[in-house]
């Protein structure tokens, strides 16, 4: 099974956090499955940019970005060639380093 290594955020994960994920889950749902409570505002359909991340280690080994994801992308704050919207980028057998912006561009922070 991959892991996923949070790296620190003030907001989402203080002191990081690490865990095996099965393969085939999107990052998004790996990360709220284990309590790191990212943002998702659209419902995680790849239709604003609240989950964007950036793929520290393992960037090559997720499934390619459709185009929809890659128009999405423009749009977030801090893009950086390895950003991803987790709720698109779905784990394969590789283990992942993600990091979560500091900023997003989500007005309204939604609570569960």
């Amino acid at each position: 099974m991959p892991i996923i290594e949070v790296l620190p955020h003030p907001d989402y994960a203080p002191d990081g956090a690490s865990f095996k994920v099965a393969e085939s889950i999107s990052v998004c749902d790996a990360l709220l499955e284990h309590g790191v409570e990212l943002d998702h505002a659209c419902g995680k359909v790849g239709a604003c940019t609240t989950c964007h991340v950036y793929v520290q280690q393992g960037f090559q080994s997720l499934n390619t970005p459709e185009e929809n994801e890659e128009d999405m992308l423009d749009r977030a704050w801090g893009l950086q060639p390895n950003s991803r919207l987790s709720c698109q980028a779905v784990v394969s057998k590789a283990d992942l380093v993600v990091e979560i912006p500091k900023y997003s561009i989500n007005q309204v922070k939604e609570n569960g």
